[in-house]
């Protein structure tokens, strides 16, 4: 499976159609236009980055079986992100309406003996009374399996334009992820390029500074010894390497393909680290040091923005 990116939109529109020889009821098909069918519907899948899986359904009352179903099919299809799913209605120009008159009774006689009790003189506003759900319904409103199957018969459509504009968007990413690598890498040169200029500028104002404090009576022997283990410490060749080795290792998950992302993201967290310590063991430095600073400096704004772009990788 190639790099997704987390974010994408997808839509897909279908109908119900009443065949004319059919009078049983109307008859499921999926259709990319509306037409003028008894009744159409859109379904659109929406995805941000997220850390793990968050469904969100807006869907219409009643449809709790095909929310089921998209969510066991969506677990199966997307690994992360944030989805929101909604399924809307559009019924056509020549739908009409039935009045749920125990419902508008039962409310208008709730409405007037509260009025009654407390004295309010009100009477209930018709527009209020109509929104109430299930007040008016649909004279040919679709059985609920008829929908479902309608429904359901688009859900691998959208789903394949959604993954579709995803993985556009992973090749984008990945793309600017290698570019971001090799910065990097080409920063790590740098830095084992003046190593050893900036060791050797090390020993030699650590001895003179000792020597200074210590004066003529120092153990020449004794003071390169504790120079050299001060120097040992202060050196950055550990950090090169495990950089040079985290660099490689990502390069290689992207070439896995597949869901890296979370693990791509630990990967720059770890060169974030070493990237802190190589600059910590050369503040203070001067003359070459400086530019092994800068080097630290263009490592941290290069692992920054590649993890921008990783926390978008599903």
């Amino acid at each position: 499976m190639p790099l997704r990116s987390m974010t994408g939109f997808a839509q897909v529109k279908g109908e119900l159609k009443r065949r004319a020889e059919d009078a049983a009821g109307p008859l499921p098909t999926a259709s990319s236009t509306q037409g003028n069918g008894h009744l159409a519907f859109s379904l659109s899948l929406k995805s941000v980055n997220h850390r793990f899986l968050d469904l969100h359904f807006r869907l219409p009352s009643g449809s709790d079986s095909i929310e089921m179903q998209l969510r066991r099919l969506l677990k199966e299809k997307i690994a992360r992100g944030h989805v929101e799913v909604t399924l809307s209605l559009e019924r056509g120009s020549g739908e009409t309406f039935a009045l749920n008159r125990p419902l508008v009774s039962a409310y208008i006689a709730a409405f007037r003996a509260v009025a009654a009790e407390f004295a309010v003189p009100a009477e209930p506003d018709l527009n209020s009374i109509l929104r109430i759900p299930g007040a008016l319904d649909s004279a040919g409103n679709p059985d609920d399996e008829a929908l479902e199957s309608a429904v359901m018969a688009t859900v691998s459509q959208v789903l394949d334009r959604l993954n579709q504009m995803r993985e556009q968007e992973g090749r984008s990413i990945e793309r600017e992820l290698r570019q971001r690598m090799e910065h990097l890498r080409e920063a790590v040169k740098m830095v084992q390029l003046h190593r050893r200029t900036v060791l050797q500028s090390y020993v030699e104002r650590l001895q003179s500074r000792l020597q200074e404090l210590l004066g003529s009576s120092a153990d020449k022997e004794r003071v390169l010894q504790e120079a050299a283990l001060l120097v040992d410490r202060s050196d950055i060749q550990e950090e090169i390497v495990r950089l040079e080795n985290h660099v490689q290792h990502f390069l290689s998950l992207l070439d896995e393909n597949g869901e890296v992302g979370k693990k791509l993201d630990f990967l720059l967290q770890e060169m974030n680290r070493e990237a802190n310590t190589l600059l910590s063991k050369t503040s203070g430095l001067a003359g070459e040091a400086l530019k092994i600073t800068e080097a630290g400096l263009a490592m941290k704004a290069e692992i920054e923005k590649s993890r921008e772009q990783v926390q978008n990788l599903e």
